[in-house]
């Protein structure tokens, strides 16, 4: 081994020397180790800590490290047969929101990621934050339950100008906000409306809540409120979830004409709309319009947003905003779900958006994801000219029309085998879609993968069903 060696390296190394001893044995010291293995102190620290935790040795501060005491004893194996009566016939359904083929192998090309490759994260300025929110004499200290003030007023000028601090919630991510105010805001067996086809973790979400999803059709500039007065006339709805800016997985942004028709439509149904702002940063140089709860004057809308997309996906920080009595609907759900988000992960979220490096991050990554969708999207039109796309004006992804008489889940599943993994669009629909489509993330992978991960993915399928 070498000074370079990982910590793992050595925990397989030191599970081959356990295997040999005795119970009890005690282990060579750390210096030996180092010594034996040329590997460094903080090496040896941490592969000794995992195996501890693995229940395999027993340090003894002062004494040493010694092999721990081995169970023989097979695992007891408990009927639980009777759990399928107790637990009755609701299910959670994690269909659209997990992978069905299974955990990509090593070498897989992903273009079905929805979050940020490392390259683009900000991950010296998450780590600095970071390091100066654990240093606060209070950052251990329980948050309040609706976030931390400074947090709440950050948000609330990324709403609006229309929106206080006094109007935000802070939750653990977009996927908590979307959790809560669909438990919070629906009456389970009621109808929600959704954009078809529309993001998966919300059909998840709400299908969880109790809720039923209705599609509405969209189409190049956003939801069709035509169909939508016939939704909510039809149905009764009192919910309407929708993305109006940079779209998932579609990228279309609601025009501003369409805007306000949503608006007064859900407000003369008597229904709230919950506006999922997820890109309100990934936008690819132009700039994002501005949000629908500003212009909402009458309480309708609960917008939701999350630092997530644009961070790194680990930092679970998201917000939910709303007026009137519903606000205090969504916060007894949060607090009954956990009281509070953790405080250091709120401290260090404010520090990273209060830096100065945070707007140079957020330049730099409208550009390299314009430049990114740019290349996907080249690289798909000279691979697949019978495919239907268009560029994106913001977002992480391509939402691409297949052939008539492809099938996106057979394309998917082969593109997995050819070492490529894609979504197929089927995920994205509530009911039956009007054609095939793939969703391809250029912000997932390394872009000198890009256009090898098209050709894997067109020589991955028979001729004939992809290009027909």
């Amino acid at each position: 081994m070498s000074e370079g060696s990982t910590s793992g390296d050595l925990v397989t190394v030191l599970r081959k020397l356990i295997a040999d001893l005795a119970p009890g044995e005690r282990l060579p010291s750390s210096r030996e180790l180092v010594q034996r293995y040329r590997v460094s102190p903080v090496t040896v620290s941490r592969a000794v800590a995992q195996l501890a935790a693995a229940g395999v040795v027993i340090a003894r501060p002062g004494s040493g490290t010694y092999v721990a005491p081995r169970s023989n004893t097979a695992a007891e194996v408990i009927d639980t047969a009777w759990q399928t009566v107790a637990l009755a016939d609701r299910t959670v359904d994690t269909a659209s929101i997990t992978d069905t083929l299974g955990p990509p192998p090593a070498g897989t090309i992903r273009l079905d990621g929805g979050y940020l490759h490392a390259s683009l994260r900000p991950e010296r300025a998450l780590g600095g934050a970071l390091a100066r929110a654990a240093r606060r004499p209070d950052a251990w200290d329980r948050a309040p339950a609706n976030g931390l003030a400074p947090l709440r007023a950050a948000f609330a000028r990324i709403a609006g100008n229309a929106v206080t601090a006094e109007d935000v919630l802070i939750t653990a991510g977009g996927q908590s906000a979307l959790s809560i105010a669909f438990r919070a805001m629906g009456v389970p067996g009621s109808p929600v409306l959704m954009e078809s086809p529309t993001y998966p973790g919300a059909i998840a979400a709400a299908r969880a809540a109790g809720l039923r999803p209705v599609p509405v059709p969209m189409d190049a500039d956003g939801l069709r409120p035509d169909l939508l007065a016939e939704a909510f006339g039809m149905t009764g709805a009192r919910l309407l979830y929708c993305q109006p800016a940079h779209h998932n997985p579609t990228g279309v942004t609601l025009t501003p004409e369409r805007r306000a028709q949503v608006l007064d439509l859900a407000k003369g149904a008597g229904a709230f709309v919950i506006e999922d702002d997820f890109a309100r940063y990934l936008g690819h140089g132009t700039p994002t319009p501005r949000t629908l709860i500003d212009d909402d004057r009458h309480g309708t809308v609960v917008y939701l947003t999350s630092l997530t997309k644009p961070a790194a996906p680990s930092l679970r920080i998201g917000a939910l905003v709303a007026r009137g009595p519903v606000l205090e609907r969504l916060r007894a759900v949060r607090l009954v779900d956990d009281f509070f988000v953790t405080r250091p992960l709120q401290e260090a979220a404010l520090e990273l958006i209060s830096s100065p490096g945070w707007d140079r991050h957020l330049r730099a990554l409208a550009g390299s994801l314009r430049q990114r969708g740019e290349q996907l999207a080249s690289a798909v039109t000279a691979e697949c000219p019978q495919w239907t796309l268009k560029r994106p004006a913001g977002g992480l992804h391509l939402w691409i029309q297949l052939p008539p008489g492809a099938d996106d889940l057979v394309i998917a599943s082969a593109a997995r085998r050819h070492g490529v993994a894609v979504s197929a669009g089927k995920r994205f629909f509530v009911s039956e879609p009007p054609a095939a489509h793939l969703r391809l993330a250029f912000a997932a992978t390394d872009p000198a993968e890009l256009g090898g991960g098209v050709r894997r993915l067109v020589e991955s399928a028979d001729t004939s069903q992809l290009l027909a």
